[in-house]
């Protein structure tokens, strides 16, 4: 049973940096999968943020987030990580990490598409 255990978030002014971590433990998805983010703001639905493929050739960055964040991985590490760069109010969300061992090659795009997930890290981005 693979378990998602995130960290890194917090309350920052606009503009500023985080790193959120995302470490997979009881890993059984050999030496690939489907590996990302989503985040849900109050009153708004979850939405993807940035996938990618810990086997490599695949990333998906979200067009609202693209030239700001960054998704990359250790894979010795059993962790994805999201640099989050001039983050702005309406990045205020929780953040999950979500995984699928299923789509070979892929980055599927919808939550429900992803059977694993983190318990969420919240992050605030004030003016």
């Amino acid at each position: 049973h693979v378990q998602l255990v995130e960290s890194g978030g917090g309350s920052v002014q606009a503009g500023g940096s985080l790193r959120l971590s995302c470490v997979a433990s009881e890993y059984h998805f050999g030496n690939s999968c489907s590996m990302g983010w989503f985040r849900r703001a109050p009153e708004y639905e979850r939405e993807v943020v940035a996938i990618t493929y810990t086997g490599g050739g695949s990333t998906y960055l979200a067009d609202n987030v693209k030239g700001r964040f960054t998704i990359s991985q250790d894979g010795a590490k059993n962790t994805v990580y999201l640099q989050m760069n001039s983050l702005k109010p309406e990045d205020t969300a929780i953040y999950y990490c979500a995984a699928e061992g299923l789509f070979r090659g892929a980055t599927p795009l919808a939550a429900d598409k992803y059977n694993y997930w983190g318990q969420g890290t919240q992050v605030t981005v004030s003016v």
